[in-house]
């Protein structure tokens, strides 16, 4: 392995934000409706779940959830732009990536909790994680890879979980729904 640090190629920083884009389409087309479907049964297999929850997925429309990834996808379209200008080694556009990797492995585990298909589930093995683990190889190759630790990861985890819930508070605002 050499010391050479090469640069990083634009897919490595651009393909975040068109990799997110493929995934939340699928998001798009199901979420929605997926949720007015299945959460009754839900509520019922998951008793522990705050009801204020339940209510709040009950609730979301097609409006709002495409509202809320509009929002998401500036967050992204931004950790992109970091990302190129500093040549990968951008700690907002690392710290989207490792988001982007680790939202995908919840997807799996949502599918894996309800034993069948949840919006997002398909393009999560077949693009999320695969575009992730190509990306931080890039990075690593390029000398660009920050170290990750188990703290990076919670805070990955929590950083994704905050942007949504705000995504979604923001656009529950901007269309004025309680």
């Amino acid at each position: 392995m050499s010391d050479e640090v090469r640069p990083v190629d634009r897919m490595v920083t651009f393909g975040l934000l068109a990799a997110w884009a493929l995934h939340d389409v699928e998001e798009l087309a199901t979420g929605p409706a997926w949720l007015r479907r299945h959460v009754p049964e839900l509520r019922e297999r998951f008793p522990g779940v705050p009801e204020r929850v339940w209510r709040q997925a009950e609730a979301v429309d097609g409006r709002e959830f495409a509202l809320a990834v509009g929002l998401v996808g500036a967050t992204v379209a931004a950790a992109s732009v970091a990302g190129r200008r500093s040549d990968g080694h951008s700690a907002f556009y690392q710290a989207a990536l490792n988001g982007f990797g680790l939202h995908g492995l919840v997807h799996l585990a949502q599918a894996a909790a309800v034993r069948g298909y949840t919006p997002g589930s398909v393009t999560s093995p077949l693009l999320v994680v695969p575009f992730t683990l190509w990306a931080r190889g890039r990075l690593r190759r390029a000398g660009a890879l920050r170290p990750t630790r188990a703290r990076d990861v919670a805070t990955g985890l929590l950083t994704a979980a905050v942007v949504t819930v705000a995504a979604h508070t923001t656009a529950r605002k901007i269309l004025h729904r309680p």
